[in-house]
């Protein structure tokens, strides 16, 4: 029965649990709670816009992370490297509602994930294949590589339809997970339109180890709450590493030791925290890892909310012995948010160590009451008076009024006014009031980290950033800069960074571009009415301060005014003219055909009119737009049929089979056949070099004679030393014979020439050069000798040419049966 009634008891109030104690003195034994009325709301209700991709909810955090354990825990990613399990996530969050298909190129794949598309298509792609849990098919690149990529994530696949499943994601959901990880690790994108998307949070860092990093900001970002703190593992660790690397390093299935290098590099950026928590003594307490970013959406100080002067603990009436094996009832997820089962160590409203001195006897209600306990020392008997420390006897400070009153009885011993043995916390030092920061304390590594209230500041920048451009175009707005957070500089960094480039594309001097950035700032802070009037300095920059805003069509445009001369724009004065004459026009056209108007109806008339123009107009640009659009289409797909027909034919040329030896796939000439191809045409080339110098080119007969007589010799030349080769390098015989033929062509050549050297044209052509350079330099015997054998060299090189033009201009007229051409 005691059962029933305790029973009976608890659901008479079962929400007095979530509402605040009514006005006037509660009862002995419980606190009196009511529920009370909410007005409703005047008007319609506004509609939400989308938030930031970091502001999640508990429900999509818990939704969003169960996944994302779900397909990292998969058997097929056991002892898979984090570029992989990374791959997946990424794929996964890409995957379409619809098709379930992703299509995805090798090296955007390697941005997302941090790494190199050779990398990724020699590394991570044949691990997502042997691991199952992605199907890949390829598109084969110019050089044979994985270029295009369609990936089908089966375990989504799998759980496509079925309800209650963790894999089984809404396109909402895909959404919100694709933003999530577009916040984290987009590598950033420059648009068509000059618009550039920034990058994440971990989008500039890439090559070793980027991938685990980004996949563990990832996970932290998935357990963190809005005050930015993540939820630590529980039970025993490694008290030289710390309970955030262990937390880390069970997120990632990976080593205590690896898991603080992690963090530290993560630390090293400003995207993680570890904040010491003070007591109520001043020293250092638990660890409290904080994701900053995740705070800042939320509009929180995750540093200052982590950082507590003493520890807080449950109301009164949760000091039920049945609740202290409970664990945390926080997380509204069935799948456990933590690698490890144990319970947590660090939640402000579990089980914990140093809260459990709520859990003692109550006592009398003739002692003060009180709302909550706020402890600091997990001391039993704590919290009854307004300096907060333990009774020294049973019978101590208890004939306090039972109205709350703090006046401590006269009987209370002088020596617990002050000591630290009782508790008390110590008053600071001089040092401590004016500088208003406390003592660092030493990490592991003998790495010094501040444990105080200064370590928010440390994370940004106070300065502008070091590039003279940088600085040129911010100058403006350092005020506002030195508002901004460590995340939020860098955003904004990227932006002007990429803002500068674009202006130094359309100027002629380059170097303007910061100057230029720098005056539109100046002018939109004039516009607000100076940095006192920003009250949100990242969205003012982000979204007002850099953004150009074009009056016109014409992409130099800038409020009006060209960007590269700094005059006026014509075109917007154009544009301005056009629109007054077709108003003035409109006027006529109305005047003209309703002359008894008023003034308001006239009004009234032309506004109308004007709006169907301005109707027309749009109609137009539309179906311009349509049209461009359509041909565009046309365009592409031309291209594309050009493309395939020229994919077909290279195929077909290389199914081809050999025009003279018919070896199949030749693509219509095998190399053996093209090796001796070439060989016969450095034969005809030598052949010719011999008859040039020596046969009379007049005389048909000659030439015919003295050309199959060379032919034969250099043949049998040929064949001689191929033949002496051939017993030790008999596989590429054809090969040495182009190699020998190629050398008989060079020493062909090479006689010929200084055969022609010694001719008379090159002997009267050095005599002439030798007695000019003399009669112009008297002295200059040594230049003059150069001179001529310059000339002596060219006239050799010019007779060679000619004869060999000469000869096969006759050749060509023996063949066409005509008579022969006569030289002389």
């Amino acid at each position: 029965m005691s059962a029933v009634a305790a029973t009976a008891a608890a659901l008479d109030h079962p929400f007095e649990d979530f509402f605040d104690n009514s006005v006037g003195e509660a009862p002995v034994g419980r606190s009196r709670r009511r529920l009370r009325s909410v007005p409703a709301a005047a008007g319609p209700v506004p509609e939400r816009a989308a938030g930031h991709p970091l502001s999640l909810g508990r429900d999509a955090r818990a939704r969003l992370g169960g996944a994302a354990r779900t397909l990292l825990d998969l058997a097929g990613l056991e002892g898979a490297p984090d570029a992989v399990r990374l791959a997946v996530l990424v794929l996964a969050s890409r995957t379409p509602s619809e098709t379930g298909v992703v299509e995805i190129r090798t090296p955007e794949l390697g941005r997302w994930l941090g790494l190199s598309a050779s990398y990724v298509a020699s590394e991570v792609v044949p691990a997502l294949r042997r691991s199952g849990v992605v199907d890949v098919e390829t598109a084969p690149g110019e050089y044979g590589q994985d270029i295009g990529l369609k990936c089908k994530v089966l375990p989504m696949w799998a759980a496509r339809g079925v309800v209650g499943h963790s894999l089984a994601l809404a396109k909402k959901e895909l959404a919100t997970l694709l933003r999530l990880l577009e916040a984290v690790m987009a590598p950033g994108w420059a648009h068509r339109d000059g618009r550039v998307t920034p990058a994440g949070l971990l989008g500039s860092r890439t090559g070793r180890a980027a991938a685990t990093d980004r996949l563990a900001l990832l996970l932290l970002v998935l357990e963190a709450r809005e005050n930015g703190r993540v939820r630590q593992c529980g039970g025993t660790v490694d008290t030289r590493r710390g309970r955030a690397a262990a937390t880390v390093a069970r997120l990632l299935g990976c080593t205590v030791s690896r898991g603080e290098r992690v963090l530290e590099r993560l630390e090293a950026r400003d995207l993680v925290v570890r904040v010491r928590v003070h007591t109520a003594s001043g020293l250092c307490h638990r660890t409290r890892l904080v994701v900053p970013a995740v705070a800042a959406t939320h509009g929180r100080d995750g540093i200052a909310d982590a950082r507590e002067d003493r520890l807080k603990a449950p109301e009164p009436e949760f000091a039920n012995p049945a609740l202290a094996a409970g664990g945390s009832d926080v997380s509204w997820s069935e799948v456990d948010p933590q690698v490890n089962g144990a319970p947590l160590a660090d939640e402000a409203d579990t089980a914990d160590p140093a809260l459990t001195a709520a859990l003692h006897t109550v006592h009398s209600p003739v002692v003060t009451p009180v709302s909550f306990l706020a402890l600091s020392c997990g001391c039993s008997g704590e919290g009854r008076g307004a300096e907060g420390r333990r009774p020294e006897c049973a019978c101590a400070r208890e004939d306090q009024a039972a109205d709350g009153g703090t006046d401590v009885a006269e009987s209370a011993p002088p020596v617990a006014e002050g000591g630290p043995l009782r508790g008390e916390k110590l008053k600071k030092s001089s040092v401590d009031e004016e500088g208003g920061q406390r003592a660092a304390g030493a990490v592991a590594g003998g790495r010094p980290k501040a444990v105080g209230w200064e370590k928010a500041p440390q994370q940004r920048r106070v300065g502008l950033p070091a590039d003279l451009g940088l600085r040129v175009a911010l100058g403006p707005v350092a005020g506002l800069w030195e508002r901004l957070s460590g995340w939020q500089q860098d955003q904004v960094e990227s932006a002007v960074r990429a803002e500068v480039k674009r202006l130094a594309g359309m100027l002629e001097r380059p170097d303007m571009a910061p100057q230029l950035l720098a005056d539109r700032l100046n002018d939109r802070l004039e516009e607000t009415g100076g940095e006192a009037l920003v009250d949100r300095p990242f969205p003012w920059l982000i979204r007002r301060g850099l953004v150009q805003r074009q009056a016109c069509s014409d992409r130099r445009c800038d409020d009006g005014i060209r960007l590269d001369t700094g005059g006026e724009c014509e075109n917007c004065n154009n544009v301005l003219h056009l629109r007054r004459a077709r108003r003035a026009k409109i006027a006529a056209e109305v005047d003209r055909e309703l002359p008894g108007l008023g003034g308001c109806e006239r009004r009234q008339v032309l506004e109308e009119r004007l709006r169907e123009h301005t109707h027309r107009e749009a109609e137009q640009a539309g179906a311009r737009h349509d049209q461009a659009v359509a041909e565009v289409e046309m365009r592409r797909a031309a291209a594309a049929r050009r493309r395939a027909a020229e994919e077909a034919a290279a195929l077909e040329r290389q199914a081809a089979a050999c025009v003279e030896c018919g070896l199949p796939g030749a693509a219509g000439l095998c190399p053996e056949c093209t090796y001796r191809r070439r060989t016969d045409a450095l034969v005809q080339e030598a052949v010719d070099l011999a008859v040039a110098v020596r046969a009379d080119l007049d005389d048909p007969a000659q030439i015919a004679a003295l050309s199959e007589r060379c032919e034969a010799d250099t043949r049998a030349l040929l064949d001689d030393v191929c033949r002496r080769q051939a017993a030790t390098d008999q596989g590429l015989l054809a090969f040495t014979a182009r190699e020998v033929a190629e050398r008989i062509r060079d020493e062909r050549r090479a006689s010929a020439h200084s055969r022609l050297l010694r001719s008379e044209e090159a002997e009267a052509e050095a005599e002439a050069v030798y007695d000019t350079v003399l009669r112009r330099r008297p002295c200059g015997h040594q230049a003059a000798e150069e001179a001529a054998e310059e000339a002596r060299r060219r006239t050799a090189h010019y007779l060679l040419e000619r004869n060999l033009g000469l000869l096969r201009t006759q050749r060509a007229r023996m063949q066409a049966g005509r008579a022969p051409m006569r030289v002389g």
